[in-house]
């Protein structure tokens, strides 16, 4: 023992773990400073991550939770994530020893003579076991648990990825349907008007006081506006399709809360956008993008590991016993360190960590790439969504004016001080202009959820997975 001591010491003191330790690249200044975009309606506090409760509607919450729970995409996302932690757990398995056991027992001829030229028949056991333990010191086995902790991470960062995407089309998809029910609201008011202006005309026609063409006219209009409506309730019956395919339900369990739905939530208070530096360590394809540089750099090392030779303390013992053999001289035992070497070609070994390293370097890019794509999203969300808030209030401004322009020029046609065509044209406009301002108000919606899916979040506290049926 001792000289077994005298060989494992000197080698277990210049153990070392081969190949780059991991350090998680910096990030540019301009990067983790304020937002460019700066409107009224934003705020520079820390971002919510349960952002849908700034709509303080209760039936999108629960619309969200039952999909964070039932999703099939998230579902499927959960299953990768065990996965990755089993291949975590299988690398953490190789710093135990490894063992191995034999054992037979057979009722045969054991090869002696007995007599005239007669073979014996007996029993013979035999039984051994080998237990192999590696000696980790050129960090072959480190390495790969920290490549493989890596991944595990990584595929964690992917399915608070999925989540953030299905909290964010859940809402969509109700916001969507609500928006587009006040749409369709809005248009049969629209028909609504032109159907009294219509009956108007024809009154005046039968009495001779206006002409044929002036009835066409405002049934022309009248036709325009009623044909808007199959495409809108077709548009909302595909948001109510899409947001029961995110719940984990088939088409014809469309929640009854989002069919009864008629106005689109909003958001009444500041949205809280915080700052780049919370955005990068908030976003999850940022995190994902991180976490595979990481365990690539640590690939770098398991290759580099292969080119040395594997150091094992390894122990046998073997048991044989028949009717010549007992006692003592049945049991066989050995101890001691293994050496195994594959011999490698250099140029070979020298390939596979230039490949490695270049998938490093693919990592790092990648990563660089999603810190811009991140703050570029985020930015392009805030500008389109101020851009579009703004518009929203010029229509809803127009709105107003046409209303009155429409009713000032409606009494002076009833008392025959203004022409039709004049009455027509407000008709017109109010009603150019209140659909303008629904599908702004649509369009609106749909942008304030591509700002916080951009922002990120909306994975903390995950909902457990629901029972799946049998």
């Amino acid at each position: 023992m001792r000289k077994l001591a005298a060989i494992l010491l000197p080698l277990l003191a210049s153990a070392c773990a081969v190949g780059p330790d991991y350090k998680r690249p910096t990030t540019p200044p301009p990067a983790v400073g304020t937002f460019q975009t700066v409107a009224p309606g934003l705020s520079s506090a820390p971002a919510e991550d349960k952002w849908w409760r700034l709509y303080d509607d209760p039936a999108l919450d629960g619309l969200i939770q039952r999909a964070l729970a039932a999703n099939t995409d998230l579902r499927a996302a959960r299953a990768n994530l065990e996965r990755a932690q089993a291949v975590l757990r299988e690398a953490r398995a190789n710093y135990r020893p490894q063992g191995q056991t034999t054992g037979s027992g057979q009722y045969g001829n054991s090869g002696g003579f007995v007599g005239q030229g007669g073979r014996s028949s007996e029993w013979i056991y035999n039984g051994g076991i080998n237990i192999e333990w590696e000696l980790d010191l050129f960090g072959r086995i480190g390495r790969t648990v920290e490549a493989a902790r890596a991944d595990a991470d990584a595929t964690a960062a992917t399915r608070d990825r999925v989540a953030l995407t299905v909290a964010a089309e859940t809402a969509r998809a109700y916001v969507d349907a609500c928006a587009l029910a006040e749409s369709i609201a809005v248009a049969r008011s629209s028909a609504d008007i032109a159907q009294r202006q219509l009956g108007l005309i024809d009154q005046r026609v039968r009495a001779g006081a206006a002409a044929r063409l002036d009835s066409e006219r405002s049934a022309t209009t009248l036709a325009n506006i009623r044909a808007e409506l199959p495409t809108l309730e077709g548009r909302r019956r595909a948001s109510l399709f899409e947001l029961a395919a995110l719940l984990g339900l088939t088409p014809a369990e469309v929640p009854a809360e989002a069919q009864a739905c008629a106005r689109a939530p909003k958001v009444l208070q500041a949205i809280p956008v915080g700052d780049g530096q919370a955005l990068i360590a908030r976003r999850p394809d940022v995190r994902e993008a991180e976490r595979k540089l990481a365990a690539d750099t640590a690939r770098i090392g398991v290759t580099t590991a292969e080119l040395y030779p594997k150091i094992s303390l390894g122990g046998s013992g073997n048991f044989f016993r028949n009717g010549q053999v007992r006692g003592s001289d049945s049991f066989t035992f050995a101890l001691g360190p293994l050496l195994s070497w594959s011999f490698p070609s250099v140029l070979a070994g020298r390939t596979r960590i230039d490949q490695a390293e270049a998938t490093t370097r693919a990592s790092l890019a990648s990563f660089d790439g999603a810190v811009l794509t991140a703050l570029k999203e985020t930015e392009q969300a805030l500008s389109t969504y101020a851009a579009e808030t703004e518009r929203n209030q010029r229509l809803r401004e127009a709105v107003g004016h046409a209303d009155v322009a429409y009713r000032l020029s409606d009494q002076r046609y009833r008392a025959g001080s203004t022409g039709l065509l004049d009455q027509l044209d407000a008709q017109r406009e109010l009603i150019a202009a209140r659909s303008a301002l629904a599908a702004s108000d649509q369009q609106l919606g749909s942008l304030r959820v591509d700002l916080f899916k951009a922002l990120g979040g909306g994975w903390a506290d995950l909902p457990p997975e629901a029972p799946r049926l049998n």
